[in-house]
């Protein structure tokens, strides 16, 4: 299943106020408080962002350099998948960063690099999100029938497909041969620590679909990186490593408004969502509809998913700002640490970056078991399975909504206790 990248922008996704599900119930969060913009009292220059943007093109490089060293293909190694997540990283931060503080940039060149930064993440993105998919599927099967875990096959996306953690590559431990090594002895009487037929035909199937994405989004990633459209995007960044394209108006310009539009729209969209009906251990509604013969995604998780990217967004401007502030507090720590993001009442609590990561955790954790749902459901409708096999795939995809449920409690408790609280 690919990953949905939707546009923080758009107003079908929910994220202006009193859009999407549960506009009405959803408490709000205030005259825009409980977020802070940054460490800064004054105003910050466009200089910051130039040097944020300058760092990022470099760790752009500096992970693609690292990415061609460690080789690809047959000879993909552990090396080239952290060198993908850091390209991903940072063309996910440059392309935040253009979508944020767009009025101090080219406007021109600004919208030009952000579809192509988007593609190149979202390209790399794919193959390892179905590892992790796979994996996590996986493992509920096994817990769910009461079973050890799966043997230790590495990080999710350990390595490219064909390659060490890859499909046919020796060091991946294949999940066929894990599950047909439990599946022997439920022929006769499964027990506790065993599967049982049903859940072990299920796992092949996932395993048979999800590897076969997985090979498939490799073989993208590998024309995309060596495609003269991702040629013309490194040429970009490494232009935009020396040289930032900033408007006339930046020398004058002040990033905290646009930080502060930031987070207004994620203030917004968390104030649209239902965390009133989050806020409960169980959300039936939720189950509502877990049976439709619809194949489109669970009409529930859009507005978290944009919650989610916008949250990013505010993250990464932030980052920004707290550029502006380190270099303020080389030449004056008192001031630039004396504001309300670190209040100094409280000199032990954790800054609002690490208060924002604990709750883009658990929307991470939302997104991952609402795709990997989807893919059970996807495996379910596939033709002439067995009733055990389908039964199966069914509490796996309930477990999966459970987990969603679960994902989105701690989301409300995160964002009404840490994030709220902080001020």
């Amino acid at each position: 299943m690919a990953q949905q990248h939707l546009d923080p922008t758009d107003p079908r996704t929910g994220s202006g106020p009193g859009s999407g599900p549960g506009s009405e119930s959803g408490p709000k969060t205030g005259p825009r408080t409980g977020l802070t913009t940054g460490p800064t009292a004054g105003p910050v220059s466009a200089e910051a962002l130039a040097g944020y943007l300058r760092a990022q093109a470099t760790e752009f490089l500096r992970a693609l350099r690292l990415h061609r060293e460690a080789g690809a293909g047959a000879a993909a190694s552990e090396g080239s998948v952290e060198a993908a997540l850091a390209l991903r990283r940072s063309a996910r931060r440059i392309s935040g960063s253009l979508h944020t503080f767009q009025a101090v940039l080219d406007p021109d060149w600004s919208e030009a690099m952000r579809p192509e930064l988007a593609w190149v993440s979202g390209t790399l993105a794919l193959e390892h999100a179905c590892s992790a998919r796979l994996e996590r599927l996986l493992q509920a099967l096994h817990r769910l029938s009461g079973t050890a875990v799966l043997p230790a096959q590495g990080p999710a996306g350990a390595g490219p497909a064909g390659g060490p953690g890859g499909p046919g590559g020796p060091a991946r431990s294949s999940a066929p041969a894990a599950v047909a090594a439990t599946a022997p002895a439920t022929t006769a009487a499964p027990g506790r620590g065993s599967l049982t037929v049903g859940a072990a035909k299920a796992g092949a199937l996932l395993d048979r679909q999800l590897t076969l994405a997985r090979t498939r989004a490799h073989s993208t990633a590998l024309q995309a990186l060596g495609s003269s459209r991702f040629h013309a995007v490194a040429d970009k960044v490494a232009v935009l490593a020396s040289e930032v394209p900033l408007t006339p108006a930046a020398d004058t310009a002040d990033l905290r408004p646009p930080a502060e539009a930031a987070r207004e729209r994620l203030v917004d969209a968390v104030a649209a969502l239902p965390l009133i009906t989050a806020g409960s251990p169980y959300n039936a509604e939720a189950l509502a509809h877990g049976l439709s013969p619809d194949p489109a995604p669970h009409p529930q998780d859009a507005p978290w998913h944009q919650v989610r990217l916008l949250l990013r967004l505010h993250r990464y401007a932030l980052e920004v700002l707290y550029r502006a502030a380190g270099t303020a507090a080389a030449a004056e720590p008192t001031a630039a640490f004396s504001t309300s993001a670190f209040p100094t009442t409280a000199p032990a609590a954790p800054p609002p970056g690490l208060r924002l990561l604990a709750a883009g955790e658990a929307l991470d954790r939302h997104r991952d078991a609402s795709e990997a749902s989807a893919a059970a459901a996807h495996a379910a409708r596939t033709p002439r399975i067995t009733p055990a096999t389908a039964y199966a795939l069914g509490v796996l995809h309930a477990d999966q909504r459970h987990e969603v449920e679960a994902a989105r409690y701690a989301f409300q408790r995160s964002w009404q206790k840490d994030v709220l609280g902080s001020l």
